[in-house]
């Protein structure tokens, strides 16, 4: 791998047509100021790294993921990264990971209500608190889309049981293969690191029929970068530097506002599963060469 200084940071920010980014169709990428620091933070110790990592692979190539909460900043991030790195003759590639459900995002949304409801209404019949006047009130709570509003145990004090199944349905599908075909990006991983010169990568949009396959050149590729929630994942094979975005549930929050992805993203379903989200990624965290804090603290280099 040629070598790059890490003393060399940028300091504007680069034209969006020159950046590398995420693969994931109709993504909207939105790079500022804390994505550029981010970047130079993480630059510096990762250059070492990738010598390592390419140095013992045969084909000089290294895997690296950009993971973390929902809305953190992985895409703008990564590609920030892939930018520098290209611009030091080093060929990268931005792989979005979003692109890897078994399911187009509003039926992956779908089917994570579908399994708060059916867990929660399990553990409510476990408990012995599925009543006829319960049911009806979790009905109009179901229709308003409120029934995982921690705020309505107050009055409904059995929807507890109901929302505590809900999470451990959740809990069983979030990040696992029922959600994630993670087979198949553990292939990608492996065929790029023996020295794939091309490898067929999936797209998938937002609507029915938008799921499709693209022929990508990896020929001058020496350094793929997975952009993903799960890509610290304990399912996942293959990364060689996991690079994990610390957040609070909070304070990704208004980065995906800003990102404007999807509806509801202030709801409390939503609010639910970032929070569980977050327990899985903590969890996980040890597995990271580098964690980088909110405020742009680097936490872990290793």
């Amino acid at each position: 791998m040629k070598s790059i200084s890490p003393q060399n940071p940028i300091s504007t920010i680069p034209d969006i047509d020159d950046i590398p980014i995420g693969d994931m169709p109709g993504d909207k990428v939105v790079i500022g100021e804390g994505h550029l620091q981010k970047a130079n933070c993480l630059l510096p110790p990762l250059l070492p790294m990738l010598e390592s990592v390419t140095g013992d692979n045969k084909n000089e190539r290294a895997v690296v993921s950009v993971c973390g909460g929902s809305g953190v900043g992985k895409t703008e991030t990564a590609s920030l990264i892939g930018y520098m790195l290209n611009q030091a003759g080093i060929g990268v590639y931005v792989l979005s990971g979003d692109n890897y459900p078994h399911r187009i995002p509003k039926y992956n949304d779908a089917e994570r209500l579908n399994v708060f409801r059916m867990e929660g209404i399990a553990e409510m019949i476990a408990r012995g608190v599925y009543t006829q006047v319960n049911r009806e009130i979790l009905s109009e709570l179901m229709a308003q889309g409120t029934d995982s509003d921690p705020n309505k145990t107050k009055e409904n004090p059995w929807l507890s049981t109901y929302q505590q199944g809900g999470d451990s349905g959740l809990k069983r599908y979030l990040g696992t293969y029922n959600e994630i075909n993670f087979g198949e990006i553990s292939k990608i991983i492996s065929d790029f690191k023996n020295g794939a010169d091309e490898i067929l990568l999936k797209r998938m949009g937002r609507e029915e029929g938008s799921i499709w396959y693209e022929p990508v050149n990896m020929r001058d590729v020496k350094v793929l970068i997975i952009e993903w929630t799960h890509g610290n994942n304990d399912n996942l094979r293959g990364v060689d530097i996991p690079i994990f975005l610390y957040s609070t549930p909070e304070e990704t929050l208004a980065h995906r506002k800003a990102r404007a992805r999807d509806k509801g993203t202030d709801s409390p379903f939503v609010m639910r599963v970032l929070g569980i989200e977050s327990e899985l990624l903590l969890s996980q965290a040890h597995r990271a060469k580098l964690i980088l804090s909110a405020k742009n603290e680097l936490l872990r280099s290793i």
